[in-house]
Parts: C-alpha cells; sequence; structure tokens
C-alpha cells in the first residue's frame, strides 16, 4: 500500500458539493445562486428585511431593560440544605462551600455566577458556609442556630 491509495472508508465523509466547476456539476456558473441581484452577490445579509415593508423588529415597541452584565445566582433555600444534612449528602462538621452545594444535587446545571442562600425553611444543625451571597433573613437564621456565613462576592452585601 502506497500513500497516494489511503482512501477514507466509504461514506464516511460527507463531500460538500464544489460550486462553480462548470455546467456539467449541476451547480455551475451562478452556483446556485440565481441571476444577479442583491443575493447573488457575495457578503450580503438580509436578515430582517422585509422588502421595504417596515420590519418587526421596529414595529413591536420596545419597552424596560436588559442588563446584559447582570450576573445569575443560583437559588439554594435554607430547608433543601437541611434535607442534604439528613440525608448525608453535606458533613454538618466541615466547611459548606459552593464546590459541596454542587455535589450535593441542590444547584443546577445552569451558567451560575454563584451561589445565593434564601431563608425558605430553617435549619437545626450549625453549618459554617462560604457562598456568593445570602439573603439578609437567610444570614440572620444561620447566625441564630450559631453557624457562621462568609459572603465571598463583595458586589453583594446582603
Amino acid at each position: 500500500m502506497n500513500l497516494n491509495e489511503l482512501r477514507d472508508n466509504v461514506g464516511s465523509r460527507y463531500r460538500k458539493k464544489r460550486l462553480g466547476r462548470g455546467i456539467g456539476s449541476g451547480k455551475g456558473k451562478t452556483s446556485g445562486k440565481g441571476v444577479k441581484g442583491q443575493k447573488a452577490r457575495e457578503g450580503v445579509s438580509l436578515n430582517g428585511f422585509e422588502g421595504g415593508q417596515l420590519p418587526i423588529y421596529r414595529r413591536l415597541p420596545k419597552r424596560g431593560f436588559k442588563n446584559i452584565f447582570r450576573k445569575e445566582f443560583a437559588p439554594v433555600n435554607l430547608h433543601a440544605i437541611a434535607k442534604a444534612v439528613e440525608k448525608g449528602k453535606i458533613d454538618p462538621s466541615s466547611l459548606v462551600t459552593e464546590e459541596v452545594l454542587r455535589q450535593s444535587g441542590l444547584v443546577g446545571s445552569g451558567k451560575y455566577f454563584g451561589i445565593r442562600l434564601l431563608a425558605d425553611g430553617e435549619l437545626s444543625t450549625v453549618l459554617n458556609f462560604e457562598v456568593s451571597s445570602a439573603s439578609q433573613a437567610a444570614k440572620e437564621a444561620i447566625e441564630k442556630v450559631g453557624g457562621s456565613i462568609k459572603l465571598l462576592y463583595a458586589g453583594r452585601s446582603a
């Protein structure tokens, strides 16, 4: 066997149809773009163009403000943490970090900037937390039981 005899397996690679390679190829001359006109030219983008009619994105009213730099936090309630401690998924003697909360299955698989503790439910065990953010009520509930909380994200005090 020589290098010039090497081939892919049959059907292993789909070859794109080569455009503009003669009229016999089926995609010659105009390369499937029709004849002349704006869309036959190169580098034309007509997204949202409706033939001179006012496009729908300009007809619809725009309201509000969308902050593209907003940081999304995964909410975790105290009752969910209490259940995880009961089931043995969280060790109460060690520090409860964001990684521990992720491994215990309390945080979904979305793209979150960090974890925010919320005060829905009650804690009965003393836990020490190190999370991005927490509500004021959650901080008070944790400290009432005798635990402590350290916030990692300075941009959000409560």
